[in-house]
């Protein structure tokens, strides 16, 4: 059977991501504006402004292009949606905003953290994040949001929620009370990714297709619903580990980073 490649253009959709990109461009311009020269290129850097924009790029892939249309038909392009909601954008969207970018909202994200309790704790991030994940592919919640649209959206808010909460503790460039140091966050990153890289792992091996929605649909691209629902399942764990990969590179740089900054300033001292 032809796959269906149709673009959605859902309005909900096609209304958040202009407002999340028109309101980040124009705040970016009033920065650059406001500081002209080289601080407004370090406070609001084109990078941060490209990374953001690929952000975009990555909720208009998931929500509104063909992509959207073939989680319908497809296991394994549905995993991409969910990849890009849970991961690739939201690391994407944070890597784009800078302190002065978010000074508007600043006190009011602080306020937040304040009244949340517990729930700003890294720790509850991380459960959020493997619980959704986990729960998400229990066979009858899977099976209802693909047959009910209002489920399917709770599906994508949930995942976009635990995704921007989780990666805004490694990424995020506002102070955190509950800041994660240099070993915590590699503790952060690892016992999330090698979790949900689990269930990636279990999807990949299951002896007979889960879900009986796929199993239902007329297959595409030749796939049968085993060999559909392995693929997706390598996927998860294949992006699960590079984006580990990653991660604790990044880590690592930083680390080496602030201890040289560290070292450095205790030369300062010293000679003083």
């Amino acid at each position: 059977m032809a796959a269906d490649t149709s673009w959605t253009f859902d309005p909900g959709a096609v209304v958040l991501i202009g407002v999340l990109g028109g309101a980040y461009v124009a705040r970016w311009r009033r920065v650059r504006q406001a500081h002209p020269g080289f601080r407004g290129r370090r406070e609001a850097p084109t990078w941060a402004l490209v990374s953001y924009l690929a952000g975009i790029l990555a909720l208009v892939v998931a929500l509104v292009s063909p992509v959207d249309r073939l989680a319908e038909q497809a296991f394994t392009m549905h995993m991409v949606q969910h990849v890009l909601l849970l991961d690739i954008a939201p690391i994407a969207l944070i890597c784009g905003l800078t302190k002065v970018i978010l000074r508007p909202v600043t006190h009011r994200l602080q306020r937040v953290e304040e009244s949340a309790g517990l729930l700003s704790h890294p720790v509850f991030a991380i459960a959020l994040y493997v619980g959704l994940m986990w729960a998400w592919h229990v066979p009858a919640l899977y099976d209802a949001a693909l047959a009910h649209p209002l489920i399917h959206i709770g599906e994508h808010v949930c995942f976009m929620s635990a995704g921007l909460l989780y990666w805004w503790h490694l990424l995020g460039p506002i102070r955190s009370r509950h800041r994660l140091t240099e070993m915590g966050a590699v503790v952060y990153m690892l016992s999330t990714k090698l979790l949900v890289g689990l269930l990636g792992i279990g999807l990949t091996f299951a002896p007979e297709p889960l879900y009986a929605f796929y199993q239902h649909q007329a297959p595409i691209w030749g796939l049968t619903p085993t060999e559909d629902e392995s693929l997706a399942g390598g996927l998860m764990a294949f992006e699960q580990s590079v984006v580990m990969g990653i991660a604790l590179v990044w880590l690592f740089v930083n680390a080496l980073t602030a201890s040289d900054a560290a070292e450095q300033r205790s030369e300062r001292y010293a000679a003083r």
